[in-house]
C-alpha cells in the first residue's frame, strides 16, 4: 500500500453531498471543518488545490428554490449566485487561518486550446509558488454541455494533471469502491485497486444516484485520467473531513488507485 505521510501536492475534491444538506443549504460545520483541516495540511507543508462542486444547488436554495431547476438558463444562473457564496465562505473561513485563496472556474474548451491550457498551467504555478490556494470549479454559467465536468470528477482529475499533482483525493459520502452496492448485505470495501476492469465499472454503473449526481462510475472516470498521468487516486469518506489526518498517516479507511508506473 502507498505511503502517504511524505505526500507534497494534492488535489482535494469536494462533492455536493459533502458539503451541502438535501436542502441545498452548505453544511456550515462540516464545510468550516474540512477548511481548518485543509488548512492545516497547508501549514504542515503541502500544496494544497481545492475543487469543489455544489454551486448549482447553493444558487438555488439561496434565490428561494425548493429544489435544483431543470432548464439550463436557470442552471446557469443558480450557478452564478453559489459560486458567489461558495467563494465568500471560502475566503473568510481560509482567511481565519491566515490563507490566502483564488478562483479558478474552468470549461473544456478551455482545457483542449493549447495556450489557453498553458496559461491554466502558468495561473497554478504561480499561486502555489505564492503560496495560495487555488479554489477550482466548473465554469457552469458560460457552459454550453449539460454536464460539461460530470460533477467535477473528471474536472478533479485534468486539474490533478495540469498541476502535476502527487495525489488526488475524492472526498465522497461513502468510504470508497466497494464490490456491491454498499447498501446490499455482505458488501465489501476493495482497498486497493491496480487495474480499472469493465467489471468494475460495469458494477459502479448500477450503482447509481446514491453517491450524489455524479455517482461512483464517473469518480472511476476521474481514478482513470489520473492513473494515465502518473497520479494515484484516493476514494474516501468525507462527512468527517479529520479523515485527512488519518489518510496521510496512513491509516484511513478508503480506496486507493494505484498510479502507471513508467
Amino acid at each position: 500500500m502507498m505511503d502517504f505521510s511524505s505526500v507534497k501536492r494534492i488535489v482535494i475534491k469536494v462533492g455536493t453531498s459533502t458539503l451541502a444538506h438535501n436542502t441545498g443549504n452548505l453544511n456550515i460545520r462540516r464545510v468550516s471543518k474540512l477548511i481548518e483541516v485543509m488548512s492545516d495540511l497547508k501549514n504542515s507543508g503541502k500544496d494544497v488545490i481545492f475543487v469543489t462542486s455544489g454551486a448549482q444547488g447553493v444558487g438555488a436554495a439561496k434565490a428561494g428554490l425548493h429544489s435544483k431547476p431543470k432548464e439550463m438558463p436557470k442552471k446557469q444562473a443558480c450557478a452564478a449566485i453559489g459560486q458567489c457564496e461558495l467563494m465568500h465562505i471560502y475566503d473568510r473561513e481560509f482567511a481565519n487561518y491566515n490563507h490566502t485563496v483564488a478562483q479558478v472556474l474552468l470549461t473544456r474548451d478551455v482545457i483542449s486550446n493549447k495556450t489557453r491550457k498553458e496559461n491554466v498551467i502558468n495561473t497554478f504555478n504561480t499561486l502555489l509558488d505564492m503560496g495560495i490556494v487555488p479554489i477550482i470549479n466548473a465554469n457552469d454559467t458560460v457552459s454550453i454541455q449539460e454536464l460539461d465536468f460530470d460533477e467535477n470528477d473528471t474536472l478533479s482529475a485534468i486539474v490533478a494533471a495540469l498541476c502535476s499533482a502527487d495525489l488526488l483525493i475524492i472526498l465522497t459520502d461513502v468510504d470508497g469502491l466497494y464490490d456491491k452496492n454498499p447498501k446490499l448485505p455482505g458488501a465489501k470495501l476493495i482497498p486497493e485497486v491496480k487495474q480499472i476492469t469493465s467489471e468494475m465499472i460495469s458494477s459502479a454503473k448500477d450503482k447509481g444516484s446514491e453517491f450524489a449526481s455524479g455517482g461512483m462510475i464517473t469518480k472511476l472516470e476521474a481514478a482513470t485520467i489520473a492513473k494515465e498521468h502518473g497520479i494515484p487516486t484516493v476514494i474516501i469518506n468525507g462527512q468527517r473531513p479529520e479523515i485527512l489526518y488519518d489518510l496521510f498517516e496512513n491509516k484511513a479507511v478508503c480506496t486507493v488507485f494505484t498510479a502507471d508506473e513508467d
